[in-house]
């Protein structure tokens, strides 16, 4: 299967996981990736990711974001980075030919792991915000590991919807954080991005 999208956040770092003998993409923040055969790979801190697929074909997708800003109103320049990684991500599953209906969602991430680089609650607002917008949406939520004060990994089998997380109690580098804060400040100085419709 072809996975059409937009370049430009469109994840492309692809590997082989040896432990589950499967082609793998890595989805980094500000990123997404959808697809039917390959495994979905993030490491979250402050960030959240929405696994969501389509029930029935098997078409799933996953991304990688967090609110730009400290603003919690739905209309801020903030939240509009959140709703762009959100319609991005379902208008792509759409076009593969996942129906509206028959979508369902597993939300991670919103740990309170950057409370030292930035200002706090990050976790807590980017976690509200993806419960928020799928409610809104009409998306129900099937699974959710939220907020805590780890890093997670994450891994979705887009094809059976399977998701394994498994808690980062230590970390050995600096790396998750230097990642966030660098999308954070990239954020901030970034436009925000034009309207998407949904359709």
């Amino acid at each position: 299967m072809t996975e059409l999208g937009f370049v430009e956040h469109l994840a492309g770092n692809r590997y082989f996981d040896r432990h589950f003998e499967i082609e793998a993409v890595k989805v980094l923040p500000g990123e997404y990736f959808v697809t039917t055969n390959v495994l979905l790979v993030t490491v979250l801190g402050s960030c959240v990711s929405a696994c969501i697929r389509d029930r029935d074909k098997g078409i799933g997708g996953m991304n990688h974001f967090m609110l730009a800003g400290g603003e919690t109103d739905a209309l801020s320049a903030s939240a509009r980075y959140g709703t762009y990684a959100m319609e991005i991500l379902i208008n792509h599953l759409l076009k593969l030919g996942a129906r509206r209906d028959r979508l369902e969602a597993k939300v991670f991430g919103g740990g309170r792991v950057m409370d030292k680089l930035t200002h706090s609650k990050v976790g807590e607002r980017n976690s509200q915000f993806v419960i928020d917008y799928l409610h809104v949406e009409g998306i129900p939520v099937a699974a959710r590991d939220l907020l805590d004060i780890h890093p997670r990994k994450v891994y979705f089998f887009a094809d059976s919807g399977r998701v394994l997380v498994k808690k980062l109690v230590r970390m050995h580098n600096d790396t998750l954080a230097r990642r966030e804060k660098e999308y954070a400040e990239r954020l901030t100085e970034a436009p925000v991005a034009g309207e998407i419709e949904l359709f």
